[in-house]
């Protein structure tokens, strides 16, 4: 199971590497305040893209990635010392006093953080070991283990017949976990509980320094943490007008939530979230420089940097930093080109436009790995235009999908952000109000155009590649990190007594509001789900260490995919994912949605062949198609399946019994 204190020691490793290397980096290109907050993630994304390609060529090992990290630390000593060239005053000098509450601030982000990390870790009772519901999306983790086994470029791990290639995943961050991995030798799920700690805690301080930048307040970065931890005020309704008042009237929920929510779940597009903001904050600063001539060398670095940061955010998340990203910088580039100075508009529109040429050469194979990916599904479109459905079965059917339209924004969105979307966004109205021509009001505009293209798509736009509309549901990242910090900004900086009472009233009740539901989630997260598994659960450890015995580390492993199906809300093979540290030859038809580039009717026949197998009740030609299709070198059983008092195995030509462990385990390898 995963360690506490080696997660720990992984997350303290990350967070002072790129923390030193990104404020080395964003001294040059921001304001101070600015710079401080944003360097965690601009250290993140520009090592991370930077060294993908790097070490796809050389090769990833430890040596490698320490030589690597030892460059950085000389770039992040030798940018130090460089001259900063202060593009911008910075303007958000706080009021006397401000330290202790930054401070205050900086501990507060530190204990939010932790709560999508402890969501991660195993629990332990009487009863066996316990996982939180979010752990589902972290079977993520087979192909940090993967990565860190295997080195570069990713072989799939959930699904392996002769020529399955390399995983069709944006897979960045889950690279960034496996690099965090190699120096303590980390498993892969610690690396994991690490880097989602990390990033919740870079996009915190991402937040606190755009709120106080914004407002000259310390007291903003502590309202930012406040608002980061609000939810959905579901459970407040049910609470004072009882349990399924909603549900006839309104969908059930989806995971369209907030960043509470979706830093425990998807801290991957979370990242990329992040990127989209600090690349907003780059592109501000950059186009509104001072009059003086930048140098070469400043000129270059804002390129290179920009472009590494949206790189970054693509290879995170193709829903976030490609298409989300993509609408916002078409919504924002003629404000940003409205406020350059007219003798800089060439040159400075050359610039970008290098830095956009650059972040497509970085991104370029994952860009053509997703498009072959989409291809090789034989999906008519991954994205189409479908509204996002809120209203229910109470409304009928003729009228739901209009309606949908405009109860997005009056219902949907004041129910699931109840704390920040009012509040925001006359937050917003009022930040562009009062401020000057000037880098504040551009900034403003420019993170205003990202929130509102985040919104926009979620609200149109939906993919067709899953079960869910991942589209819809994470695009609205952006958009909820520009809302809590211009939130918590606007209460402080918006001129006038009413205005800053609505934002008051409207921010700090929506946040009362959703108390019931935060508090559940994080008590669920802390606590994890009762599951009858939970005593087979903890004695998989040893399982897993005996298949590996057998099964070498470029080994695909075959078990039953419906194993211990109920420690999740949905089944997932995440005993295998979590502790394996091996391939699997197919790992489970969720998983294989995520990872696998196959048409839907082959990858439900695959599915419904696994299964028959391990239920025990075979079709003649299975068994052999296991051994000679998927590609499947060792296969195990357990009491738990079906197969095990009704063995296809053990009569079958292509495998042979290597391992019995009396009612624990059988463990098969291929004949050869």
């Amino acid at each position: 199971m995963a360690s506490p204190l080696t997660a720990v020691l992984c997350a303290l490793i990350g967070t002072a590497f790129w923390s030193v290397l990104g404020y080395a980096i964003s001294r040059h290109l921001l304001p101070r305040a600015l710079a401080l907050g944003a360097a965690p993630v601009i250290g993140w994304a520009a090592f991370s893209a930077a060294t993908l390609p790097i070490l796809m060529l050389i090769g990833f090992s430890l040596p490698a990635f320490a030589i690597l990290a030892v460059l950085g630390l000389v770039v992040a000593c030798g940018l130090s010392l460089w001259r900063p060239l202060r593009p911008l005053a910075d303007t958000a000098s706080v009021e006397r006093g401000g330290i202790l509450a930054l401070l205050l601030a900086l501990a507060l982000a530190l204990v939010v953080a932790l709560v999508p990390a402890l969501a991660l870790l195993p629990k332990y009772s009487a009863a066996g070991v316990h996982l939180a519901a979010p752990i589902f999306d972290h079977s993520k983790i087979a192909i940090i283990d993967a990565m860190t086994r295997q080195g570069l470029p990713p072989v799939n791990p959930v699904f392996g017949p002769s020529g399955a290639g390399e995983v069709a995943y944006y897979y960045l961050w889950h690279f960034s976990a496996a690099e965090l991995a190699l120096p303590p030798k980390a498993s892969g799920w610690e690396a994991d509980i690490a880097l989602t700690g990390f990033t919740a805690f870079a996009s915190l301080c991402l937040m606190m320094a755009v709120a106080v930048w914004l407002s000259k307040r310390a007291g903003a970065a502590i309202l930012v943490v406040l608002l980061a931890g609000s939810a959905s005020m579901r459970d407040a309704l049910s609470f004072v007008f009882g349990n399924h008042t909603l549900e006839p009237f309104l969908n059930e929920p989806t995971g369209f939530a907030g960043w509470l929510f979706q830093s425990a779940w998807v801290p991957q597009h979370l990242m990329s979230a992040s990127c989209t903001v600090t690349a907003m904050l780059l592109v501000t600063f950059y186009v509104q420089r001072q009059k003086r001539a930048d140098t070469l060398a400043h000129e270059l670095a804002s390129m290179v940097t920009l472009a590494l940061i949206v790189a970054a955010g693509f290879e995170s998340s193709a829903f976030v930093g490609g298409v989300t990203f993509a609408m916002a910088a078409l919504a924002a580039a003629p404000l940003l080109l409205n406020a350059i100075e007219s003798k800089r508009r060439v040159p400075v529109t050359l610039g970008l436009a290098l830095a956009a040429f650059l972040a497509l050469c970085i991104a370029a194979p994952s860009i053509h790995d997703q498009f072959a990916a989409v291809a090789a599904r034989h999906d008519a479109s991954p994205i189409i235009v479908q509204p996002f459905e809120v209203l229910g079965e109470m409304v009928p059917s003729a009228l739901r999908r209009i309606l949908d339209l405009a109860a997005y924004w009056l219902i949907l969105l004041p129910l699931e952000f109840p704390a920040t979307f009012i509040a925001g966004a006359l937050a917003l109205v009022a930040l562009v109000r009062n401020a000057d021509n000037g880098p504040k009001r551009t900034l403003v505009q420019s993170l205003g155009a990202l929130a509102a293209a985040g919104l926009v798509v979620s609200w149109l736009l939906a993919s067709t590649v899953g079960d869910n509309n991942d589209l819809a549901l994470r695009a609205v990242l952006p958009a909820a990190i520009v809302l809590i910090a211009t939130a918590a900004a606007g209460l402080f900086a918006a001129r006038g007594h009413a205005l800053r009472i609505a934002i008051a009233v409207t921010a700090l009740g929506g946040l009362v509001l959703s108390l019931p539901e935060s508090a559940a989630m994080i008590a669920s997260n802390v606590r994890g789900d009762p599951a009858a598994d939970a005593a087979v659960f903890a004695q998989t450890p040893e399982l897993w260490s005996a298949v590996r015995r057998h099964a070498g580390p470029k080994a695909r492993v075959a078990n039953n995919p419906l194993f211990l199906s109920d420690l999740t809300p949905w089944p997932g093979n995440m005993s295998w994912a979590l502790l394996a540290n091996r391939n699997s030859c197919f790992a489970g038809r969720e998983l294989a949605i995520a990872f696998a580039s196959l048409p839907r009717e082959r990858r439900e026949a695959i599915n419904a062949r696994f299964i028959r197998v391990f239920a025990g009740q075979p079709m003649p030609e299975d068994v052999g198609e296991l051994a000679a299709k998927s590609g499947c070198d060792v296969v195990v059983l357990v009491p738990q399946d079906g197969a095990w008092n009704n063995d296809p195995f053990a009569a079958s030509a292509d495998y042979r019994l290597a391992e019995s462990c009396e009612n624990r385990w059988r463990i098969y390898v291929r004949s050869r």
